[in-house]
């Protein structure tokens, strides 16, 4: 069985995007994995189809209504569905890769993008969302958000890789930044290959990676070292 996406979405001609192009792409023409854009304004009742109302409490913006996005996610999401249903928001769990991981091994995601000051709080505890975000910082809608998640996950579907292999080595995946990388010409603007990636000797190849990556990850994101068990 595919990978099934379900994007529910003020802007479904965002999508696929990005993912109609590259790897992402090509596995979604294959159909490796699929991608369902929902207009959430087509479960809205009046003849504006309205998604938003004034915040409760008052304020500035505006915020989802509960009504409306229940059912967009009933359409998309009947009982008995087993994939998870994320809503990206600046306040959700930060993804990793481990997370990644995860979502790639299961059916696919539900994933709702909000818009305005964000979602009736009843939607999320009434449908069980799990908040996820992309990083300490604001986009305009949950869309962009959206396209980063499904490309981290796609990439990662059996047979989407040409080498599974490239993926054991990324940065994340065994808690360190990635050791720089080299190819032709042997020197670029008098800057050599280091000697050790040309010596033929796979043992000390490995040893410098993993060295140059340790290096990179103290010096750029020391907090991935506090939870390494293998790194001084």
């Amino acid at each position: 069985m595919s990978f099934a996406a379900s994007v529910l979405t003020l802007y479904p001609e965002m999508f696929p995007g990005a993912l109609g192009l590259s790897l992402a792409g090509r596995a979604l023409e294959a159909g490796t994995w699929s991608l369902e854009a929902i207009q959430i304004r087509d479960f809205a009742t009046d003849r504006h189809r309205t998604v938003d109302d004034t915040p409760a409490g008052g304020g500035a913006g505006m915020v989802m209504r509960a009504d409306v996005l229940a059912k967009a996610i009933d359409h998309a999401s009947p009982p008995g569905d087993p994939r998870p249903r994320l809503l990206m928001s600046p306040r959700g769990r930060p993804l990793t890769q481990a997370h990644v991981r995860d979502l790639a091994a299961g059916p696919g995601v539900v994933i709702l993008c909000g818009r305005f000051e964000g979602v009736d709080q009843r939607l999320i505890e009434a449908r069980g969302l799990e908040e996820v975000s992309i990083g300490d910082f604001i986009l305009s809608g949950g869309e962009p958000a959206a396209l980063v998640l499904l490309d981290a996950v796609v990439r990662l579907l059996p047979g989407v890789m040409g080498n599974a292999v490239s993926g054991e080595e990324e940065s994340f995946e065994n808690g360190l930044l990635e050791h720089p990388h080299y190819t032709r010409p042997q020197e670029f603007e008098g800057r050599p290959i280091p000697e050790v990636l040309t010596s033929g000797n796979h043992k000390r190849i490995a040893e410098w990676r993993r060295a140059e990556a340790e290096k990179l990850t103290r010096e750029r994101r020391p907090d991935l070292l506090a939870t390494h068990p293998l790194v001084k």
